[in-house]
Formats: C-alpha cells, structure tokens, sequence
C-alpha cells in the first residue's frame, strides 16, 4: 500500500463458488481488506472463522458497521437487485457480480439507486482488464485494422457440469439461455465495449448433454448500431476455450486464453494477420483480471480515478441479456429498442 492509497474495507455477500474465489485472491491484499462475509448458510460459516473473517448472517449487518466502505455481491442473479439498492441505500458503494439484473428494467433500477445515494457501482466482467483485450481495444480506437467487418467470440468450459440439477445455475428463470449469465455475459460486454450498442438479436439455445432446464448451448447474432456484426457462444460442457476475433478490412485480430480468469496459469496468444505479410504472435502471461477490476472499483469508490465501465454500458449489457434471452424463445429477431 502507498502512502497515497487509502484502506478500503469490504464484506462479500455469499460464499459460493465465485465468493470462495474473490477471498482468497484477496487475501494479504495491500490495500482492499474483506473484513468478513455476509453468508446465511450456516454449513459455511466454519470455512469463514478459519479464514479469519467475521461471518454475518444478514446484509443489514454488515451495513450498519462504518467501517465498511463497499460490498460485494457474489450471491444468485435473482437477489442481485434488492441487493444493490439496499447496499446504496446504506450509502456503501457495491461491487456487483455479473448479472447485474434478469432484466433490463432492473438494471435500470439499480443504476438509479446507486446514481441517488452517489455511491460506485462496480461489475463483475474482468476480461475488459486483460493485457491482450486492452491492446485489443486500444488498436481499435487507433483504426489499425480498418473498417471493422464482423467479431467471432466464444466462452466455453466443463467448470459447472457437477452442479446438481436443481442449482439455481441450471433454472431457465435464473440463470436464462444457457452459458449466458455464467460465461456468454462476459463477451457481449467486451463487444459492447469495442463497438458501442446493440441493434438487433438473434439467438438459439441447445439442450446436448446436460439436461438442464435452461440449456448447456447459446449461440448469438448481434447487429450493432454502427454497422458491424458480431457472433458469440457459450458451451457449458467442453473443454476449455476462450477466443475473440475481430476482422478488419486491414487486419485481423485473434485472442487465444489458455485458462480462464480464475486459473492463473497458462499464456493469452494474441494472432494478427495482413495481406501479404508473415502471420504475427505474440503471448501475454496470465493476469489477475479480477484483482485488477477490484482495485479500479476501490479507485472510483476513493475517487482515484474513473472507472472503465459506464453506467449506460452496464445497462446496455442487460437489455441484451433481455434481448438475447427472448430471442431464443421465440427463435425470433429482437430489437433493443424494443426492451
């Protein structure tokens, strides 16, 4: 920690999976402190003692403690909303895991509170802080490959494939189309991200191996506003991969992550192809994306700096969730204006 970096103290809200995760990357932080867990399962709270952290029942606790500077939400989609607008309403700044809502009208909900009690409203998509994505994005804002023609992105592992049926992670209702709120979300932020808004949705989902009731298969269309197209999917039963490939009439671009944002291990191969020219490598090391988000989130909060999401693209992220989730229903062509 600087002598210009303010302690920032948290509480997580659950500890599941991804609040297990964002503990232990955490832990022996310089200057974020998770002062314990907000976790009503009770089976958990050994787990949290040992770790050295208080263990709270109810969010109420924790937000009526001022030390808490922010919390952070790690907890199932459909709580995500009541959640941040109570965490606001206590005047804490939130860190929101992804989905920031189920539906866009309560994307804007939350939004709203957090814009009323002037607080920071963080998201949980890491990939935005990646080496390779930020040279991606700042080769884009260069027009070093030309007029953009079309992006091919894809998100795909077996990580959830022992979750039990009736997880909430397996519910069309809460975890909606498939691979969408777990690993699909991540992609339509980065496109949203290069190439501003959404037009246009067209989406399918499969039902292969799994048996779950939302789908283990989504595959997406996305028409922007600004004229290129862009494909993505979302496997939840395959070996791992991750790509993004943006086309430009110059060049192109290729992102290959060995491991995903949890497994730090592994290298990001970046490809760039131009007419008549050797094909170029490079390779990035594996980074902390996640620590990285939290740290600009903590930033924003102290008013150290901006943070690299707005709030409209936060928004903007669900109404094609909304979007994408109708469209694959239906089989149909969804307008955004139409959410």
């Amino acid at each position: 920690m600087t002598a210009s970096t303010a302690p920032f103290t948290i509480a997580i809200a659950g500890y599941g999976w991804w609040g297990k995760h964002m503990v232990n990357r955490l832990e022996g932080h310089p200057f974020i402190r998770v002062a314990g867990i907000i976790e009503p399962m009770e089976a958990n709270h050994a787990a949290i003692s040992a770790k050295g952290l208080t263990c709270w029942r109810h969010l109420e606790e924790a937000l009526a403690l001022p030390e808490i500077d922010a919390v952070i939400l790690t907890t199932p989609n459909p709580l995500h909303e009541e959640q941040v607008v109570a965490t606001a309403g206590a005047g804490k700044h939130v860190f929101c895991e992804k989905p920031l809502g189920l539906s866009a009208a309560s994307a804007r909900r939350s939004v709203a509170a957090c814009q009323a009690a002037g607080v920071q409203l963080g998201i949980g998509h890491e990939r935005r802080f990646e080496p390779a994505m930020l040279a991606l994005r700042a080769a884009l804002e260069e027009g070093a490959l030309g007029t953009i023609m079309h992006a091919e992105a894809a998100f795909s592992h077996d990580k959830l494939i022992h979750v039990p049926k009736g997880d909430w992670r397996t519910s069309k209702a809460v975890s909606p189309a498939a691979g969408m709120t777990a690993m699909g979300i991540h992609l339509s932020d980065l496109l949203i991200s290069f190439f501003g808004r959404v037009e246009t949705v067209q989406a399918m989902t499969a039902n292969r191996s799994l048996g779950w009731e939302t789908g283990d298969v989504v595959t997406v269309q996305l028409g922007f506003e600004a004229g290129m197209t862009a494909t993505l999917s979302a496997v939840l039963h395959t070996p791992h991969f991750i790509r993004m490939h943006v086309f430009g009439s110059q060049r192109w671009v290729e992102v290959l992550n060995d491991s995903h944002p949890d497994t730090p291990d592994g290298i990001v191969r970046v490809l760039t192809a131009e007419t008549g020219k050797p094909l170029d490598v490079t390779e990035y090391a594996w980074t902390d994306a996640v620590t990285a988000n939290l740290e600009a989130f903590a930033a924003a909060a102290q008013g150290r700096g901006p943070y690299p999401f707005t709030l409209d693209e936060m928004v903007h992220n669900i109404e094609v969730l909304e979007a994408i989730e109708r469209s694959a229903e239906g089989r149909e062509t969804i307008r955004i204006s139409d959410i």
